[in-house]
């Protein structure tokens, strides 16, 4: 466990450094950013006060160990286009994007495990025919895709569009709250139930062959038992190994699919943040995105353990 927990703050070390590079090539700064072309009206002492204030006349080692610092005491600066603190605006975007993902995890995993297992179980017949047509269409087919087809379907033919209204919050609006986050969800989750379809009845059909299945089928246990627990149970390691690749490229995918469905999220805070060039949101924002991806894979190890005790000795 203490290894893994080095190697995921070597990690997201090594991430915070490329992540505040990258931003740093990127035309402009914080100055600018904030001001615009009003910028050039300044005076030398006005430029020379301004750059003091926000760090820019620093060395690039001392601007990242600051910003460093201040990050890990859970100062996360304050955003230069709304003047406000990030951690607030974070604060208020986090609960969409994990809402949204978690839904559009639940879907995945209920659509390809469903539709792997039972594909498994009839290779060949009309259930395992729609499960492949569903793996097709969800790998490939990009979400934004998928995304903007059923925003313009819905909006045109059905004359339905939910996130014209506020975001409704979780607590404050369970009903509404749901219409504006299912489709969104529904559209991440196709990619996600397209892998694990795959993954779960190849497994399913290799662990089909081995001796101790066919010996449970002659030993006359029940279909059900030897379904789940014989086969499913022990395909369970790429299942679970797929799923945490899955919820971890889907934290990034939310980027895209929020701002098409126009949910308050993380991932709209991060493309309109790159476009005014707010350079605190951006850095706090992806670190987030990068945290969690780490997480996922370390919990994904974690489980290993529970699942494949042969993995504890490795």
């Amino acid at each position: 466990m203490a290894r893994r927990l080095g190697s995921m703050l070597l990690t997201l070390f090594g991430v915070s450094i490329i992540i505040f590079l990258v931003l740093r090539l990127l035309p402009g700064n914080a100055l600018t950013s904030s001001l615009g072309v009003s910028a050039g009206l300044l005076t030398h002492a006005q430029t020379v006060a301004l750059d003091h204030y926000y760090g820019i006349g620093q060395p690039v080692i001392q601007q990242y160990g600051s910003w460093l610092a201040s990050t890990l005491s859970g100062n996360l600066g304050v955003s230069l286009s709304s003047r406000t603190s990030v951690a607030s605006l974070v604060g208020s975007a986090l609960p969409v994007t994990l809402e949204l993902s978690v839904l559009a995890m639940i879907l995945g995993l209920l659509i390809g495990v469903l539709f792997g297992v039972f594909g498994a179980l009839r290779p060949g017949r009309l259930v395992d025919g729609v499960g492949q047509g569903v793996s097709v269409i969800g790998l490939g087919i990009p979400s934004f895709v998928i995304g903007t087809g059923l925003v313009t379907a819905l909006a045109s033919l059905f004359h339905y569009f939910p996130s014209s209204e506020s975001f409704a919050s979780l607590s404050g609006n369970p009903w509404l709250n749901l219409q504006q986050v299912f489709f969104p969800a529904l559209t991440l989750s196709l990619g996600i139930a397209a892998a694990l379809m795959r993954t779960t009845r190849a497994a399913m059909l290799e662990v089909a062959s081995q001796s101790y299945v066919r010996t449970a089928r002659g030993k006359g246990l029940r279909r059900a038992t030897v379904t789940w627990k014989h086969l499913f149970l022990n395909a369970l390691v790429p299942i679970v190994t797929m799923s945490g690749i899955q919820l971890g490229y889907l934290l990034g995918g939310t980027v895209i699919v929020e701002q098409i469905f126009v949910l308050p999220g993380l991932g709209r805070l991060l493309v309109t943040s790159i476009n005014n060039r707010d350079f605190p949101v951006v850095q706090s924002v992806t670190l987030i995105f990068a945290t969690g991806f780490v997480v996922v894979n370390m919990l994904v190890d974690v489980a290993y353990n529970v699942i494949d005790p042969r993995s504890r000795t490795r």
